[in-house]
């Protein structure tokens, strides 16, 4: 495995409740926890959120510790899910190292997080809708 294997912060349909969490993730995963990562702001996408990278704001969401052994096809999946193709400038998002932090207790771990593309954040900043609340469950 090239990848580190971090967990995945995960803030849209791969939330416990929404469609893809249980189609990727359900038995797959030894932990998820809720957590935030600050420095991003939500925006509203068609049917899914982007996180985009912004000094100014917050995303909840849930920290996913895969488990060991499903960690390699989990990895392939979710970049496939999320259109993430690594050094190719169509991609819909890039999957990033960030420091997120867990409700919990109050500890920061680093973890995948899947971010808008520098084209897509471009275009969300010009006109998306942001979601106030970081929060897309509560939307």
């Amino acid at each position: 495995m090239t990848d580190r294997e971090l967990p995945f912060f995960v803030y849209g349909t791969l939330r416990p409740g929404e469609p893809n969490h249980d189609l990727f993730l359900r038995g797959r995963t030894r932990s998820e926890e809720p957590g935030r990562l600050d420095g991003a702001v939500l925006y509203e996408g068609p049917g899914y959120p982007y996180a985009v990278e912004d000094r100014g704001g917050v995303v909840h969401g849930e920290v996913v510790t895969a488990l060991p052994e499903v960690y390699g096809e989990l990895l392939v999946a979710l970049d496939r899910l999320e259109e993430y193709v690594p050094g190719d400038p169509r991609s819909l998002y890039a999957r990033v190292e960030r420091e997120v932090i867990l409700d919990g207790d109050g500890r920061t771990v680093r973890a995948w997080v899947y971010v808008a593309a520098p084209w897509v954040a471009a275009r969300l900043r010009a006109g998306g809708k942001p979601i106030g609340s970081g929060d897309w469950s509560a939307r």
